[in-house]
């Protein structure tokens, strides 16, 4: 079994990989939860103008320069240093745009509270037993949280019954080369639970699966909110 210490290590080798290639990516036309061009889109996240945000695992930073762009105030955390490397290389300057290094956790515990937090697939790397209790705490009441996460992998494999990670593989693009890398992929109702136990209410779980045949990745998005206080 990977460990989290093991995923860090593989997304640090994936953005040394990308570096060295130096392959130019295009800005977001689209915002994507997963898989290009399918499911739904920024609607999702409704007005962000004006919103103090949190990125969770940002990687290039293109969705959260995408937010700054619509006047968002985006804190984007990410904690590989050379994807962080990567991003500060394409964003050095960008207004709204705060790129950070860190683990998530360790981030949280001192931020000051967001009235949106957003992960495009990130989340899964992250024990949420670890993440959860102070993401609740970061964010303030009535504050959302939306997140997409793995549903079932390219061979096919659903979502776990338990409530433990398992491992997958991150593939460097442009190679053959894999790595394994633990992930929480967990059923709706385990995500629903978990997401309860730590102070959220669950407001909707979207699913977005590939059309093709032949793919069978699928992806559910996630609306979270930390209830107003009473």
């Amino acid at each position: 079994m990977t460990t989290e210490s093991d995923t860090f290590e593989a997304w640090n080798v994936y953005g040394a990989h990308q570096l060295a290639r130096g392959l130019e990516l295009p800005e977001l036309d689209r915002w994507d939860w997963g898989l290009l061009d399918i499911g739904p889109g920024i609607e999702a996240l409704g007005d962000v103008n004006g919103l103090r945000v949190l990125d969770l695992g940002s990687g290039l930073g293109r969705h959260a320069a995408y937010l700054a762009a619509r006047g968002a105030d985006v804190t984007a955390v990410d904690a590989s240093p050379t994807q962080h490397r990567r991003a500060l290389a394409r964003y050095p300057d960008t207004p709204g745009l705060h790129l950070v290094c860190a683990d998530a956790v360790a981030f949280l515990r001192d931020a000051d509270p967001y009235d949106l937090v957003y992960s495009v697939g990130s989340m899964p790397y992250l024990n949420p037993d670890r993440l959860l209790p102070v993401l609740a705490n970061g964010m303030r009441p009535g504050g959302r949280l939306l997140f997409s996460a793995l549903h079932t992998n390219s061979d096919g494999i659903g979502p776990s019954t338990e409530l433990m990670p398992r491992p997958e593989i991150l593939r460097l693009p442009g190679t053959t080369e894999d790595h394994p890398v633990n992930m929480w992929v967990l059923t709706p109702h385990l995500w629903e639970g978990l997401l309860v136990q730590h102070g959220f209410s669950m407001e909707a779980v979207t699913a977005i699966d590939c059309p093709e045949p032949d793919n069978h990745v699928s992806y559910r998005l996630y609306a979270a909110r930390r209830p107003q206080a009473t």
